[in-house]
């Protein structure tokens, strides 16, 4: 019987919350603060979490910590909500933590983009058959962030792995992705605005039906409203929380997004959720602009 992925695919029809990895005052990750975040992401009514994506820090963990962050993940979830577990680096790194997904009884995998200087469209082909072909039971969505990569390679994809049911689709270019959706199949997959509320409505309006959000760490509330005001058409909506995290999202994206995470770990810290540390390459948010991150947060927290 050719498996169907529906549970999947309505989990990334949805907000696809990247949690933070909070850090205890030792440099490790804190267990008890990290099951925290989770609960009140779940409990403000989120129902699909990537743990181990770029707002976690995925980068920045080694290989035992992503295994820690998501056993706490999956753990917390119960049946509350669907885990979409971040994998990449090399294949058999990828492969591993797609197993221990598996393993664990996540139901998906996100394939971060290859961290190569020379990725050609055919080898990106490869690297993501490798990687959904060693677990044909879990949903595989690709993170695409390659402008240069044709749709009809995501279709060739699909056609070798079924079980590649949607798209993170994290190129900055509205025209682009509208062109790609429909060059891959806009019915095939299920097309997640991989960049977030700010280019979320575009996205939709060109065929996403799902984003992803680091900001919903912080307020779920503004993000799910975000999400309704584009599943009913009322752009003007959506548009009304578009600026009400516009400045956010601003600060987040300077410095080609320098401090993408130190800001949602700042607003994190203002509200007492979490300790503000971020590991290098990223930095604590200078003292000079911690006071406009506190204050947006606590304009949404009420």
């Amino acid at each position: 019987m050719t498996a169907t992925f529906e549970t999947q695919r309505a989990a990334l029809a949805e907000v696809v919350a990247i949690p933070v990895t909070p850090f205890a005052e030792d440099g490790t990750i804190d267990r008890d603060t990290h099951r925290a975040l989770l609960r009140r992401l779940i409990d403000g009514g989120v129902r699909t979490l990537t743990p181990n994506g770029n707002t976690g820090e995925f980068y920045a963990l080694t290989p035992e910590e992503r295994q820690l962050v998501t056993e706490l993940t999956v753990e917390e979830a119960g049946d509350r909500a669907v885990v979409l577990v971040g994998v990449g680096h090399d294949v058999p790194t990828a492969v591993a933590s797609a197993r221990h997904a598996r393993a664990l009884g996540a139901p998906m995998v996100m394939v971060h983009q290859p961290v190569h200087p020379y990725v050609s469209e055919s080898g990106w082909v490869d690297y993501h058959r490798a990687i959904a072909e060693s677990v044909p039971e879990l949903g595989v969505v690709p993170y695409i962030r390659n402008p240069v990569l044709a749709g009809s390679r995501l279709a060739e994809l699909a056609d070798a792995c079924p079980n590649v049911i949607g798209v993170k689709y994290a190129v900055p270019d509205a025209a682009r992705f509208a062109s790609f959706a429909r060059d891959a199949g806009l019915e095939r997959f299920v097309w997640v605005a991989g960049l977030a509320e700010p280019y979320a409505p575009s996205y939709f309006s060109a065929g996403a039906t799902g984003f992803t959000s680091g900001l919903v760490n912080v307020a779920p509330a503004v993000s799910l409203n975000m999400i309704e005001a584009l599943r009913s058409g009322d752009y003007p909506a959506a548009m009304k929380v578009w600026e009400q995290i516009r400045r956010f999202e601003e600060l987040r994206g300077a410095n080609a997004s320098a401090n993408n995470v130190t800001v949602v770990k700042e607003a994190l810290s203002s509200l007492g959720l979490c300790r503000r540390d971020v590991r290098p390459p990223s930095r604590p948010l200078p003292e000079s602009e911690r006071s406009e991150v506190a204050a947006i947060a606590a304009g949404w927290s009420l």
